[in-house]
Parts: structure tokens; C-alpha cells; sequence
């Protein structure tokens, strides 16, 4: 029955997205010919209630017009109308994946390390602004850090990890903490004033990955192939991105920050991109493709191995 439900929620919002603005008469015209109807029209409480419900469960609001239209009112935050396209589509996926499917065997996924044992209350902190301490691996840490106290901000998802976003309370200064290396966490009974002018759009609009400082935001310019450029038209590499089309190649323009990630990013492209400018990023590039060279020269061996 949940599920459902949650299916009626998400053919509502589908439709509203696709038909911009529609009369009751008209929503239950199509309610009628879709495939979650239970053959009725959908009545006023009913309609009410979903409505509330859309509202509580996906932050959309469904707005009605003195022409008695009503419509989906759209965020002017990016961030937020990214969160409620992912909160869709992963209603939609695992909808389609129960609904269709017996044989799960057939279905690949990939895992997320740690979202179901501390992503929750993480969240739950955000939503109260509540302290969390909690112990940490670092990879880069040959002995666990405990007891780290930490005012959760933000929290973000980037290569199949989790991560939160905040003040290290002893540091005084915000910090970056993977879940997937939190060993263990609670919620403290202390609260936390979020500071003004810290967003996430602060943080991370100019960045690649989850390294956000206070460097400069660059013009980055990147030259691809005709192939790589398709790639990048369908799933853009950063929503400042711009195109300059050519006969054989493309140059694709940005805002960044430079930083770990980018370089990498760029690196996992092999020879269909390659960077024009800044001249410091075309040597971060540079430098790490020498590094890695080396580890293949006769005398360039790993630590450890013989």
C-alpha cells in the first residue's frame, strides 16, 4: 500500500512537470488513463492530502492559479531542485525495480559505504542542528581520531561516497568527513548556530569533488574531441560550463576552483581532453602523469615491493 502511494505522489509531480498547468478536471482526466488509477477520479480530500503530502515528503509545492490551474511553484535554488530530481528518481528506480522485476540477480547496483548506518543521523543532526562526535579513520592517520566534535552543515554525495560537511569544533574550521571512515557516532544534546552566509552554494558552486577553499575561482578552459564533447553536452562537467564548437574538437569552458578532484577528473579522460588554461592546472596535470610515469620506469619502484 506505501508503495502505492508513493507511486500516486510521483505520477502527480510527473505530470505537473510535463504539462506545466492543469485543472482538476483535466488532472483527473489523466489520473484515469494512467496506470496507478484504481479506476476512479481522484476525489477533493484525496487530492488535498496528496497534495500535503508532495509538499512534506518532496519540499514541491503544488500552487493553484485564479483560473483554478494548478502547477508545481520550482525552486530558484539549484541545489534545490537537484535534491528533489535525486529524491524522485530514486522513488522512481526502486518503484520500476520492485513493480517489474523477480528476479533481482538481473539488477547491478553499486554500493554506498556507510549511508544506512550513519547518513541517518546525520541528517537528523542537520535537520535539529545538533553536535555529533564521533571517531575517524583517516586514510591518512595511522591511529584512529576520536572523540571529534563536529557541527554538521551540509551533506553530499560524490563518487558512490557520502560525505559531511561542517565545523571541526577543536580546529575551528570546516571540515570534510567521509562516512564511509566514521567507525563510530552520536548525537549530542547540544545545539549549534549556523553561521550566516555559510550555504552549500558557497561552499562547492566553483568546485569539483568535495574539496572547497578559499582559492580563487579560475576560467578553465578544456579542449576534447568531437566524442568526449557529446559527453559533456549530455551530462556537463560543471553547470558553468560553455561550448565552443569546431570543426574537430570542442572547447569547453568553466569557473573552477583548482583542486585535487579536478585534476584527477580530468586525468580519467586519457587523451580526449586536454587543458588550455590555467597554465597551473595544465602543470598539476602534467606533473601527476609524470608521477605516474615514473612508477614505471626501471628504477621508479613502489615502497614496500621488491
Amino acid at each position: 500500500m506505501a508503495r502505492d502511494i508513493i507511486s500516486r505522489y510521483i505520477w502527480l509531480i510527473d505530470t505537473l512537470t510535463r504539462y506545466k498547468k492543469l485543472t482538476r478536471a483535466e488532472i483527473n482526466d489523466l489520473w484515469l488513463r494512467s496506470s496507478v488509477t484504481d479506476g476512479k477520479p481522484i476525489p477533493e480530500r484525496t487530492f488535498f492530502h496528496y497534495r500535503r503530502a508532495v509538499e512534506e515528503n518532496f519540499h514541491i509545492e503544488i500552487k493553484c492559479n485564479r483560473s483554478g490551474e494548478y502547477y508545481i511553484e520550482r525552486s530558484d535554488d539549484p541545489q534545490d531542485r537537484l535534491l528533489t530530481n535525486y529524491l524522485l528518481d530514486s522513488y522512481a528506480v526502486n518503484s520500476a525495480v520492485k513493480e517489474s522485476l523477480s528476479d533481482t540477480s538481473r539488477v547491478a547496483v553499486e554500493d554506498v559505504p556507510s549511508a544506512r548506518e550513519f547518513l541517518p543521523t546525520v541528517l537528523d543532526a542537520i535537520a535539529h542542528n545538533e553536535k555529533l562526535e564521533f571517531t575517524y579513520a583517516g586514510f591518512n592517520r595511522s591511529r584512529h581520531e576520536k572523540e571529534i566534535i563536529f557541527h554538521p552543515y551540509f551533506v553530499k554525495r560524490y563518487k558512490q561516497r557520502w560525505y559531511m560537511v561542517g565545523l571541526k569544533e577543536s580546529a575551528g574550521s570546516i571540515r570534510t568527513y567521509a562516512l564511509d571512515r566514521v567507525k563510530e557516532m552520536k548525537m549530542l544534546s547540544q545545539a549549534f548556530q549556523m553561521p550566516e552566509g555559510v550555504t552549500h552554494a558557497s561552499l562547492f558552486d566553483n568546485v569539483i569533488g568535495v574539496t572547497s577553499s578559499h582559492a580563487p575561482v579560475r576560467v578553465v578552459k578544456l579542449m576534447t574531441d568531437t566524442t568526449q564533447a557529446k559527453y559533456f553536452r549530455a551530462l556537463p562537467f560543471h553547470a558553468s560550463q560553455t561550448e565552443e564548437i569546431h570543426d574537430s574538437y570542442s572547447i569547453f569552458t568553466f569557473k573552477l576552483k583548482l583542486n585535487y578532484e579536478l585534476v584527477h577528473e580530468i586525468l580519467s579522460f586519457g587523451n580526449s581532453v586536454k587543458v588550455l588554461q590555467p597554465r597551473e592546472l595544465e602543470v598539476m596535470v602534467r606533473n601527476e602523469l609524470e608521477t605516474t610515469l615514473a612508477l614505471y620506469d626501471t628504477a621508479g619502484s613502489i615502497p614496500g615491493r621488491k
